[in-house]
């Protein structure tokens, strides 16, 4: 698993390309021109923000995917649970909270941001009453996350969000339960998200950047 991920995104701080020159060619044929362009797009602004500070990072890259339109994946892909690629959330320009999440993952990823550093967060959305997915930031190990969002496009500190209740985190290399104030707690076997989402996920990128 860990060798997939790291075929895909470079472990060194060295931003590159979120978006080879073949998929942006398969955004402009299976897609639109405007497509084409947001790939464009987030491949200017991930070269604009090599080497900032991370908190510009973060801000930028969050802000640039909470701009897409949020779509359930019953209606997209008339499936109950679809995982998109950055590729296809980039193509459609929409998706839902785990296709905001991806996104914003592996762009930060692209920027050097160290896997360590960012987790997949699964929490209960309280005012909405619906399972909800946000991208959580550590400073250090032990902080308390910032978390990225794209219900509240300002990036806080997971203690003033009151209305996310933590459950679990994940990202390449490890799995977590979240404790009461959404840092990492009980480290889990990795094997439980093998053979997953995120696992086809992993396949899909790599497919689609060939």
């Amino acid at each position: 698993m860990v060798t997939a991920f790291l075929a895909i995104v470079p472990s060194q701080h060295m931003a590159s390309s979120l978006v080879s020159k073949d998929l942006l060619n398969q955004l402009k044929t299976k897609y639109s021109d405007q497509a084409y362009r947001r790939g464009l797009a987030i491949n200017k602004l991930l070269l604009e923000l090599d080497g900032q500070g991370i908190q510009k990072q973060l801000i930028e890259v969050n802000r640039f995917f909470n701009q897409f339109e949020y779509q359930e994946d019953r209606v997209q892909w008339g499936k109950q649970d679809y995982w998109s690629t950055p590729g296809e959330f980039l193509g459609t320009q929409k998706g839902d909270c785990e296709d905001f999440v991806i996104a914003k993952y592996f762009a930060l990823r692209k920027l050097g941001v160290p896997d360590e550093r960012l987790y997949l967060t699964y929490v209960k959305a309280l005012k909405q009453n619906v399972a909800h997915m946000v991208l959580s930031y550590f400073p250090t190990p032990n902080s308390i996350p910032q978390i990225l969002d794209n219900y509240n496009p300002l990036i806080v500190s997971a203690d003033q969000r009151k209305d996310l209740l933590p459950v679990y985190s994940f990202n390449a290399q490890s799995l977590f339960l979240s404790n009461a104030s959404a840092g990492l707690g009980k480290s889990l076997p990795t094997n439980k998200i093998k053979n997953s989402k995120w696992q086809k996920l992993l396949a899909d990128i790599k497919k689609e950047n060939q």
